[in-house]
């Protein structure tokens, strides 16, 4: 039986075991997928489970996307370009690290129907997803990207790898088109985030990566406010589809009935 599970601390909130559990029963396969909270000194030992073949793939969620990459043989383009993995599997004897989130924001936004060209963009946090989300957005044609996070010399590190991105100080609202949610901020029903909404009209896209819980106060505050928002499930959904076909080599579909599976 192949043996697939999501890795992350915290890792309650993640839908995936319920995701590709669904999708492994629909195909007929003999797999179980499940979810693991692990400390980061734990990582290289479960990659050595990769390589004996005791696990057959891995998800990768906050906030090991990146402090995993050392104990990986191999990257894909994408994990090697935003230095981020979210898809870890066996080929040739290799342990590879790939990136299937920048596919599945793609794909997200493009299903929104959203004309992302040209626009404003506004990324709030510079760690885990923030990186595929800035390849994501460049793929688009985007006009600016600005970054703000809380500790700003994350925002400097990550403006090494993308030089093009302007870091602005957390809090500062600037003139942009869509914001995108891209810190954990929220997973906590107490959490929220500061923006100035005196300077925000109600024509700007609010977008979160978070998708459990299915509205943080940040959307909440934007739906009050007038603004279109959306939250990180159907990217969960292509992201994921993605690595299920990697480790499986299959395309699972992704109906009706998988986004009621998630509600």
């Amino acid at each position: 039986m192949k043996k697939f599970l999501v890795i992350g601390n915290p890792i309650e909130h993640s839908l995936s075991p319920k995701l590709h559990n669904y999708w492994i029963k629909s195909n007929n396969l003999k797999a179980v997928y499940d979810k693991k909270k692990l400390e980061i000194s734990e990582l290289e030992n479960l990659i050595k489970e990769v390589k004996e073949k005791k696990i057959d793939g891995i998800n990768v969620t906050v906030p090991f996307k990146n402090s995993v990459i050392p104990f990986l043989d191999k990257l894909s383009n994408e994990a090697q370009k935003t230095q981020s993995v979210n898809t870890i599997y066996l080929r040739d004897g290799m342990v590879i690290g790939h990136n299937t989130d920048i596919e599945g924001f793609e794909l997200a936004i493009k299903n929104t129907n959203y004309d992302i060209v040209g626009k404003n963009i506004l990324i709030l946090g510079a760690g885990g997803v923030s990186p595929s989300i800035i390849v994501a957005l460049n793929n688009m044609n985007v006009k600016k990207i600005f970054i703000s996070n809380r500790t700003q010399s994350k925002a400097e590190n990550l403006k090494k790898t993308f030089n093009e991105i302007e870091i602005i100080e957390w809090g500062t609202t600037p003139d942009f088109d869509m914001v995108i949610n891209a810190t954990s901020l929220g997973l906590k029903k107490n959490e929220n985030i500061i923006l100035d909404y005196s300077k925000i009209s109600s024509e700007q896209f609010f977008y979160d990566v978070i998708y459990n819980p299915s509205e943080t106060n940040f959307l909440q505050s934007a739906r009050k406010n007038g603004n279109r928002t959306e939250n990180g499930k159907k990217m969960f959904l292509y992201q994921a589809q993605a690595s299920f076909k990697i480790w499986n080599n299959l395309d699972p579909q992704v109906d009706e009935k998988v986004m009621e599976l998630l509600n």
